[in-house]
């Protein structure tokens, strides 16, 4: 399995650090507000690698934090706290903010059958862990403390800016909009490792530590949640190309200063999600989530297909349009499947359903080409074998898509029979209904001559039938 990796940049064969197993780490939500579906892009591409280590046989575990203190509204440790920020908002506490956005998160994870993590650690429920690392990094020299807080010395690293060939001067504070230089930093580019009231007095959440009652930076809970649940090594660490910096190059400064080795091998980055007039944030435009996409008429599937359709490196454009299509799409796809499970289903074909899945995985190992694997999909379905066959591979594949494919076309067929039975109870239909079974048995049973009398005896009553690949349809005059 091949995997572009950030911090190499380059794709590189994915060998975890211990046979068979898989360390898994992704930077969970803030959750002070509801997700927009741009976030959600990077949970449902983090879900399919997962489900795809799983598939391929790896022993998986996965931990994502939740960040309910030390999120400031600048990446750059200005402005104030983000769960705060929210709290003010609905005039509620920061836990009542924290409790009711999670359950809001894994509800929507849900509906786009996003897998709930093996862990999922709140950072509120790893204070101890945060000061242990931050204690140790100013034993090796790696922090220094000033006006208060406990800040991370870049200075002392051979590396700092580790995911891309960044200059120092394009990162200066003040070039970006709306960061305030900090004048307790030694170098420009050091971060807070801990925040003390000496800066915040309005803060909610304070603990108390070796330098006073405070609480953590953003960056440090993912170093050390990561630490205690997954060990001093890690495989992969995921998340959005907007956390490579400077959460992600944070975060491995401190790791690896703490350690004193190699942190993380592989690094996943998630592409953004776009919309016609640029990035998808919670400030602009249409506050775009799962629960409005329901409210417009889209299955959160739907939505979960549309962002399979392209690669998880490039940026994806969200339009109306193009879900409107991705909803077409997947209409098709679950009509073509009622129409194998109306099918005589026959025996699984070994030799075909083995060429079917060689192609699923080839794309699935060449970087997460979820592209491919749908294209893979189709392909399953134009295989000359069994209807049987096609189903055990739709089901297969599904495994890793989470599409539920076979489950729509079951509730759809469902559905459909339900209306044939409504409309049964009127005895010229129900006379119309027999006879087009008694013509599929007839054709079955290669009776053509028998198919025949059927469609003229039903023609001479006003009734005309149309062969389709959905099965049998009629109209009357």
């Amino acid at each position: 399995m091949l995997l572009y990796n950030s911090l190499t940049r380059k794709r590189d064969e994915f060998i975890p650090n211990e046979p068979g197993k898989v360390s898994l780490y992704t930077c969970g939500p803030t959750v002070y507000h509801y997700a927009h579906i741009g976030n959600l892009r990077s949970y449902i591409m983090e879900d399919i690698l997962e489900k795809y280590l799983r598939y391929a046989g790896y022993d998986v575990t996965r931990v994502m934090n939740i960040t309910d203190v030390g999120h400031l509204t600048s990446d750059a440790d200005t402005g104030e706290d983000k769960m705060l920020k929210g709290a003010k908002r609905e005039k509620k506490t920061v836990m009542e903010i924290a409790k009711f956005y999670t359950d809001a998160f894994f509800a929507d994870c849900a509906k786009l059958n996003i897998k709930t993590p093996d862990v999922v650690a709140p950072a509120t429920g790893c204070i101890d862990e945060f000061i242990h690392v931050i204690e140790g990094l100013l034993e090796k020299g790696f922090a220094y403390e000033a006006g208060g807080n406990i800040y991370f010395d870049t200075s002392k690293l051979k590396q700092y800016y580790v995911f891309n060939d960044f200059k120092e001067e394009d990162l200066e504070v003040g070039v970006r909009d709306g960061v305030e230089e900090d004048g307790n930093k030694k170098n420009k580019a050091d971060f807070v490792l801990w925040f003390t009231k000496s800066k915040f007095d309005d803060q909610e959440l304070k603990w108390d530590s070796p330098w006073g009652i405070g609480y953590p930076g953003w960056h440090i809970e993912c170093s050390c949640i990561s630490m205690k649940h997954l060990g001093e090594t890690l495989d992969i660490h995921c998340g959005g190309i907007d956390n490579a910096f400077p959460h992600h190059t944070n975060e491995i400064a401190q790791s690896e200063a703490f350690l004193g080795h190699k942190w993380c091998n592989y690094w996943f980055h998630v592409h953004h999600l776009n919309t016609n007039s640029g990035e998808m944030s919670k400030s602009s435009g249409e506050f775009l989530t799962v629960s409005l996409l329901e409210e417009k008429g889209y299955d959160p599937l739907v939505y979960r297909f549309f962002c399979l359709g392209s690669h998880y490196r490039k940026s994806l454009v969200f339009s109306y349009e193009n879900l409107d299509n991705a909803a077409s799409a997947y209409k098709k796809l679950v009509a073509k499947i009622v129409s194998l499970l109306r099918e005589d289903a026959g025996e699984i074909d070994s030799e075909a359903f083995d060429e079917g899945k060689a192609k699923f995985t080839a794309a699935l190992d060449n970087d997460l080409n979820t592209s491919l694997a749908v294209t893979a999909l189709y392909d399953a379905l134009k295989l000359k074998t069994t209807p049987a066959t096609k189903i055990a591979l739709i089901n297969d594949f599904d495994r890793v898509l989470g599409l539920d494919l076979v489950k729509a076309a079951e509730k759809q067929m469902a559905t459909e029979d339900e209306a044939k039975a409504t409309v049964s109870d009127d005895p010229f239909i129900r006379e119309i209904e027999e006879k087009i079974a008694e013509r599929i048995a007839a054709k079955k049973a290669k009776n053509y001559a028998r198919a025949d009398e059927i469609r003229a005896e039903l023609s001479a009553k006003g009734v005309t039938l149309i062969d389709t690949a959905q099965g049998t349809q009629y109209t009357i005059q």
